[in-house]
């Protein structure tokens, strides 16, 4: 049984300090049996962070549509799991006003950094909170889940403009401000024509290479093995990938090696 303790010095023997940015993304079933449950992880995760900017995703886009198209992100569950759930009602934890892919945040600076995301027109567009996990060098915790879930690379797709990963129509939504007025928005949805399934199943291609150039390490946190990213590097290795061959993900099995060994 862990107890908050316990898990804050998991957080500890990771080589974290507690003043990072850090976004994650979790499996609570992966972590094992918790004194307390949830709760007491996301006690864990803000008393550790509390001088730092403590990230989850918050995401909607399983549930917003064009029949069911307003956000509200006081009400609005997140599709993502127990853990963003409770993060995001927590006091003194804030959420952007993105429709389908916003994240909640606690921190000093947490309110300046979700700020403009109700001006997004596609899921993780340049200059977005996504994209500026590199800027802020912030760290990302993949808890009990790989790279299929590591939203911070579908914006490095948008950021080098990786073709065929949004559709080509928006859909109209609608986003209740905090002054309670609605605004309008024509939202690009994430799309591949050649991928049956969602394209970030194919994001664990890059694993040998996250790792062989240290974007990555191997962690735990309880029982659940983690990933934790260097946003910065990751963004480094996928850059170099991709401008080897732009839709590489799709088009190969594997990701050739010297294509990142060079």
């Amino acid at each position: 049984m862990y107890t908050k303790e316990m898990l804050m010095h998991n957080l500890k023997e990771m080589g974290l300090c507690g003043r990072e940015a850090i976004m994650i993304h979790s499996s609570m079933k992966s972590i094992g049996d918790v004194e307390g449950g949830a709760d007491t992880v996301v006690d864990a995760f803000m008393e550790f962070f509390r001088e730092g900017l403590l990230m989850t995703p918050t995401h909607t886009w399983a549930q917003m549509s064009a029949e069911y198209s307003t956000f509200n992100p006081v009400t609005e569950p997140a599709c993502v799991g127990i853990i963003p759930n409770i993060f995001r009602q927590r006091e003194g934890v804030v959420r952007s006003l993105h429709p389908t892919h916003s994240i909640a945040a606690y921190g000093k600076v947490a309110a300046e950094f979700i700020k403009g995301e109700e001006n997004a027109t596609s899921p993780c567009p340049p200059g977005g909170c996504w994209d500026r996990l590199k800027d802020i060098d912030a760290k990302i915790l993949l808890l009990g889940v790989t790279h299929t879930r590591n939203t911070y690379i579908h914006s490095i797709d948008e950021v080098m403009d990786v073709p065929d990963r949004l559709t080509k129509e928006p859909t109209l939504m609608h986003i209740m401000m905090p002054d309670g007025s609605i605004k309008d928005v024509q939202m690009h949805r994430h799309y591949n024509s050649r991928v049956a399934n969602w394209i970030s199943q194919e994001f664990d291609k890059l694993i040998p290479a996250f790792e062989g150039l240290s974007a990555t390490r191997k962690v735990k946190f309880g029982d659940a093995d983690c990933i934790l990213c260097d946003a910065r590097k990751v963004f480094e290795v996928c850059e170099k990938i991709f401008s080897k061959e732009i839709n590489c993900i799709i088009e190969r099995d594997t990701i050739p090696e010297e294509w990142w060994k060079e």
